[in-house]
């Protein structure tokens, strides 16, 4: 099931900043190689990264890569991502 971000509550964060450009930035530190798309609002996200690091890599691995990446952006009181609805791994 598909949930409409839109439809869903506000998520109150402290972030201060762009969250499409801090999902990047962190995927990037982590996969340098990385081609980011971060799309949502309200604390809800989908990400797809396009990378030839996910080559023969099974899908879990390939998510562990990228939720590590971001997981400070997870973490604390109110963090800027509440949920990733949607997250695809790529290889070009």
């Amino acid at each position: 099931m598909r949930y409409n971000a839109a439809a869903m509550s506000n998520h109150p964060t402290d972030f201060t900043g762009d969250i499409p450009t801090a999902i990047r930035d962190a995927v990037v530190a982590a996969i340098p190689d990385a081609v980011v798309e971060a799309a949502g609002g309200g604390g809800h996200w989908t990400i797809t990264v396009t990378s030839p690091v996910f080559a023969g890599k099974s899908l879990l691995v390939s998510h562990r890569l990228v939720m590590s990446a971001i997981a400070p952006l997870l973490a604390g009181a109110a963090p800027p991502i509440h949920a990733v609805d949607s997250l695809t791994t790529r290889v070009p």
